[in-house]
């Protein structure tokens, strides 16, 4: 069987976010599954919860599970949450996981200085909806401009989700991941914060820099993700 890949989307976004990716893995050959967390996408109008999150995470998993080896893909909020998933007590049906754009600890003055960031963009008439869409326009190719967005912005969950994320134990969760691990990071992404102590939490995981990229590697440079998805997928088959 082929390896089935899930994917979880960052705060703020949606599963339309991984278009390239998802293009490529059915070119491929690959089953591939873009999951809504709870008040995000296709889900908007429902309350986030962490449980919901993981329990959203899980089904994909175990669906998956069904049609072959699961790698499991998460970016920034989403990566996080795959982390702590991968590292569960009772571990997930999962033969490897890519953590994009979040080797960070999220609490602490990091953490609230974010949530103050991101409170002076709901004060402006459009929630910064311009300001946004200026700095992707500036950012990102024009064939991937368009999917950060496409779902729909969760304006209305990005702070109940970012204080969330505080109960993780990521670094109990990355002791106990047993699968091959890719860490993978945007050159200049803020989220590096705590990059070294990851990659020294999980010695055996593999770093993966992406030069002159920020933290939407995966629309950014998505032909260079797409190559580390590759990586991946092959690993795992010769596994």
């Amino acid at each position: 069987m082929s390896v089935a890949v899930v994917f979880v989307h960052g705060i703020r976004t949606s599963a339309s976010m991984w278009r390239p990716q998802l293009e490529y893995l059915a070119a491929r050959g690959n089953t591939a599954t873009a999951v809504d967390l709870p008040g995000h996408g296709t889900r908007m109008a429902e309350d986030f919860t962490i449980e919901g999150a993981f329990a959203t995470i899980d089904r994909a998993v175990t669906d998956a599970a069904a049609r072959g080896p699961v790698l499991l893909v998460g970016h920034s909020m989403g990566g996080l949450l795959s982390l702590e998933y991968a590292g569960s007590d009772e571990p997930p049906p999962l033969a490897a996981v890519i953590g994009a754009g979040c080797t960070a600890i999220p609490r602490g003055a990091a953490l609230r200085a974010y949530r103050l960031f991101l409170r002076g963009f709901d004060s402006l008439p459009d929630r910064g909806a311009a300001i946004t869409d200026y700095v992707l326009a500036r950012t990102l190719p024009e064939e991937t401009r368009e999917d950060f967005g496409a779902g729909g912005y969760a304006f209305d969950t990005q702070h109940t989700a970012l204080a969330s994320l505080s109960v993780l134990d990521l670094m109990r969760a990355l002791r106990s991941i047993r699968v091959p691990l890719w860490f993978v990071n945007g050159q200049y992404d803020q989220l590096r914060i705590n990059e070294a102590l990851f990659t020294r939490t999980v010695p055996e995981a593999e770093l993966i820099i992406v030069p002159k990229t920020t933290h939407l590697v995966t629309s950014m440079r998505p032909d260079v993700f797409n190559a580390v998805l590759n990586l991946a997928i092959t690993t795992v088959e010769q596994t």
